[in-house]
């Protein structure tokens, strides 16, 4: 399996992350031969976050934080992210992701799920979702997609950054962590300790090639984009609170209204100057969001 190679504690965390940020306990699974980390906090009807890249469950403490009284967070790392091992051969592909995703929910039984997904959670999330609609009760849903996309930017973006370019920088220069998430969080500067723990699961060039796989996949994985965008009219009844970056780079006003079409029934929350990382950017604001619109919304029945 691979893993982060930084030592770890008698209890599993390793040396990088501090518990005073990151004050959940860890919780594993063994989903098709990968050894997936979890947080687990908090009581009520299921709040599932999914993180995209290069990120992981670190992404969420603030909103874990904010809403563990109301509701049971649960916050995966993908295999090859943050604290999860992938097996031998994984692909860290999008479909791969969501396969593991598909059966980490079916092993802990989820039902009644709200689910939240920003960048490339979005793809993963709902293709668990449209295989099992009736365990997903309502979505929030940040700056994301869920079917192919080939406009230019993203073209440019897939083919230079899932290139040999790309390959060099991500795996030799760690871009991701040190370029990208730092430059799409438009608020604030985010301190060392949580630079920190963004770099810790990266330490080498072979650690970091599940972040290269991605910008490829924007494109490569256009035919299983397409089987998510099938199933997405599965999901149209359900209540949807949009959470939407007004400084985001990739995701503009045409993916906003695109999931404003796909959700009859939602409430959009723009969320001015935040960049990419919204769960940096404006965790407080999107804590509020949430409690205000599940204490409003009542479910369609189905």
């Amino acid at each position: 399996m691979t893993a982060p190679s930084a030592a770890a504690d008698q209890q599993g965390r390793p040396p990088w992350l501090p518990t005073e940020l990151y004050p959940f306990d860890s919780h594993y699974a063994d989903v098709k031969g990968a050894r997936v980390h979890y947080v687990d906090e908090g009581s009520g009807s299921p709040l599932l976050l999914l993180h995209g890249n290069p990120t992981w469950s670190f992404l969420y403490r603030e909103v874990i934080k904010g809403l563990r009284e109301r509701f049971r967070c649960i916050a995966p790392d993908h295999p090859g992210f943050g604290l999860s091992h992938a097996p031998p051969g994984y692909g860290y592909t999008p479909s791969e992701h969501a396969a593991v995703l598909e059966q980490l929910v079916l092993q802990l039984d989820l039902n009644d799920v709200t689910m939240m997904v920003q960048d490339w959670g979005g793809p993963i999330g709902f293709a668990a979702a449209t295989r099992h609609p009736d365990r997903f009760a309502s979505f929030v849903v940040g700056n994301t997609w869920a079917w192919p996309k080939s406009d230019p930017g993203t073209k440019i973006f897939s083919r230079l950054l899932g290139g040999p370019i790309g390959r060099y920088l991500i795996l030799q220069r760690n871009f991701f962590v040190e370029n990208i998430i730092p430059g799409n969080v438009k608020r604030r500067k985010l301190p060392p300790e949580v630079m920190g723990a963004y770099r810790g699961p990266f330490p080498t060039p072979e650690s970091r090639r599940p972040l290269h796989v991605f910008p490829r996949e924007i494109l490569g994985s256009r035919p299983f984009l397409a089987e998510i965008e099938r199933g997405l009219p599965a999901l149209r009844d359900r209540p949807a609170l949009i959470l939407w970056p007004t400084k985001d780079v990739a995701f503009r006003e045409p993916e906003r209204r695109r999931w404003e079409q796909v959700f009859p029934n939602h409430r959009t929350v723009m969320l001015e100057g935040a960049g990419h990382y919204i769960q940096e950017d404006a965790p407080d604001e999107i804590v509020a969001a949430i409690r205000e619109w599940s204490a409003a919304q009542t479910v369609a029945p189905r």
